[in-house]
């Protein structure tokens, strides 16, 4: 569950305090002159701009917790139990995880998991008591932990055990539905080597089989995460630490700057399908998307997999000219804006449905798409992403249900008791009644609200603008101003309707929320409630509660998804608009076997040279 933001053509993923219409490319492989494969050479990855990696312990904080980190660094050398991607199908992949199929029994509140053989880089191989030690970490930690939902994953596992190496079993505290527990839950982890069950540097390498190893007492797990996110916190050392060089993954560094270059070369250990055909894969690190196609667009070959920004897509032509595929890629997740609906002075506006319908009316998805983002992107009708290929979305998720429309957003509002004064709609009939403003707007408030938005994504500034124009027609002030993003995400902390500095109103950050490793798109971590949690928006809905729950529990997965989104699309607790293209891939023609996976992982180890 990231946060994303869609910098000129690529995203930028930030913490996770924590995309049919336009683009007809595949985003699945790139093509090349020739299928042969060579053995060897050096790949050279641009990484998002301003974005690189600076986080290699999987167990990561809320202010790591991002694409560059997880999706695009850690899994590279720490595979998680479960792999998420069947090329750009947004399913599970059995055949590169660690784990077998689960299987559920005891009225589904017992997973039993059955391990692949892999083995660490130092030659052990990886267990059940490695799966415990990941456990022992994050139920002791959790709150450290940026994937951490109060209540899911780990409180609703009772106890984890491990008869034998090969097998974790673990106890839940009820019944889950299989496919969302293997999809959200069993996701999250990531099996630890005990060569990490320490507390420092010092100490030798524990032994595997050794018994009383700190992560078993309450005090030892705390010590050795404390050590463990301190070297986390050392980025100079990421090449050269004996803590991070024990890998289970295709790859291992060979060096790292603070400034994000990574060079991997492949680990020579590794037992997974997959084994590397490269001999040394690089990111690049790059402060800007200009600085980024500045070394692409000089034709020297100094990138072999990059991207093309929205405002450069006019010399798409010639990038291609030089050896390159452009190819889109998408990724699973949705685009949205939240208001604040317990804004004390607006917050009783925006909690009128009939409000949120006349602004989503305002919001020209199609043709967003077509004029700001070239055709780089998917229309939003709901949480439940309609691409890339996947099963969850249903066909009310697929349609538009609220399309532009300047009339239809001006009737809800003269219908609902307001009228245009002076130029600004403003409130002539409170009450409560059908045809008044609703409960606690006051006779004479004007719709006249703040949108802070993302500086320098030029497709977003151009839609903000498209927004405000459009709401101008009706009598709305929208005054727009621009913020760097991290003060963009800040301005929108849950609040209640009884704080007095409750203040924002609405904010936007660009680029919405990417599913993983929640990976089955449901809406705990999104639109839930419940003690010391609301949703975005500060949206807290009963029913919303209930039907989010049933994802979780009923047996029939999809019928309960689909109630799910169902309410979530006619309901609108965000404000959707269009899904952007994760990145507007430039891959050298080259360049064979490449995938983008629907989860932003990378996987450089099925990527090969061609004759």
């Amino acid at each position: 569950m990231k946060r994303t933001i869609r910098f000129a053509g690529v995203a930028v993923a930030a913490g996770a305090l924590l995309a049919a219409c336009g683009s007809t490319s595949s985003s699945s492989t790139s093509s090349s002159s020739s299928t042969q494969p060579i053995k060897g050479g050096t790949a050279y990855f641009a990484e998002q701009p301003g974005a690189s990696p600076n986080y290699i312990f999987p167990l990561t904080p809320s202010g790591e917790f991002s694409v560059n980190n997880l999706a695009q660094f850690q899994v590279l050398m720490y595979r998680p139990l479960y792999y998420f991607g069947n090329g750009n199908n947004a399913s599970i992949n059995y055949n590169l995880s660690i784990g077998d199929q689960p299987v559920f029994s005891n009225g589904d509140k017992t997973v039993t998991v059955t391990l692949k053989h892999y083995e660490w880089s130092n030659g052990t191989p990886v267990t059940s008591r490695d799966v415990i030690f990941f456990m022992n970490l994050v139920k002791a930690e959790k709150a450290n932990w940026g994937a951490y939902v109060p209540g899911a994953f780990p409180d609703n596992v009772v106890s984890t055990t491990a008869p034998n190496a090969t097998t974790v079993v673990f106890q839940l505290n009820k019944a889950y539905n299989p496919t969302w527990f293997t999809y959200n839950e069993l996701s999250q982890i990531t099996p630890f080597p005990i060569a990490w069950d320490r507390t420092s540097l010092t100490q030798p390498a524990p032994n595997p089989d050794a018994a009383n190893l700190p992560d078993t007492t309450a005090t030892g797990v705390k010590a050795v995460y404390s050590f463990l996110n301190s070297q986390a916190s050392d980025l100079s050392t990421y090449a050269t630490s004996p803590i991070w060089s024990v890998v289970d993954g295709p790859w291992e560094l060979s060096s790292f700057t603070t400034a994000g270059r990574a060079v991997f070369v492949p680990n020579t250990k590794y037992s997974g399908p997959d084994k590397p055909k490269l001999s040394e894969f690089v990111e690049l690190p790059f402060t800007s998307a200009s600085a980024e196609f500045n070394v692409l667009r000089a034709g020297n070959n100094a990138i072999t997999y990059g991207y093309v920004p929205t405002e450069d897509l006019t010399q798409k032509s010639a990038v291609e000219s030089l050896g390159y595929t452009i190819n889109p890629w998408v990724d699973l997740g949705f685009n949205f804006f939240p208001i604040n609906l317990n804004n004390p002075t607006y917050g009783p506006v925006f909690q009128q449905l009939y409000f949120r319908q006349a602004l989503e009316h305002l919001i020209d998805q199609p043709a967003w798409i077509t004029h700001f983002l070239d055709g780089y992107g998917v229309t939003t009708a709901s949480p439940v992403p309609t691409e890339p290929s996947n099963t969850f979305a249903d066909a009310t998720s697929k349609t538009i249900q609220y399309p532009y429309s300047i009339s239809a957003a001006k009737n809800l509002l003269t219908s609902h008791g307001w009228k245009v004064v002076n130029g600004v709609m403003t409130c002539e009939s409170p009450g409560t009644s059908a045809t008044e403003c609703g409960a606690n707007i006051p006779r004479g408030l004007k719709m006249t609200f703040n949108m802070i938005y993302a500086s320098g994504v030029t497709s977003l500034a151009q839609e903000m603008t498209a927004l405000s124009s459009a709401a101008k027609q009706i009598g709305i002030t929208l005054d727009i101003s621009a913020q760097p993003f991290n003060s963009v995400i800040s301005d929108q902390p849950h609040c209640t309707a009884a704080q007095s500095d409750c203040t924002w109103e609405m904010v936007n950050w660009g680029g919405g929320w990417e599913y993983s490793p929640d990976n089955y798109p449901t809406g705990g971590e999104l639109f839930g409630s419940g003690p010391g949690h609301t949703g975005f928006s500060n949206y807290a809905n009963n029913q919303a509660n209930q039907l989010i729950d049933a994802t979780h529990t009923a047996t029939n997965a999809q019928g309960a998804l689909d109630a799910y989104q169902n309410f979530m699309d006619k309901t609108l607790p965000v404000i959707y608009q269009p899904y952007p293209d994760y990145a507007i891939s430039a891959i050298s023609k080259k360049l064979g076997g490449v995938t983008q996976n629907p989860y932003l992982d990378l996987a450089p180890e099925t990527w090969y040279f061609t004759k």
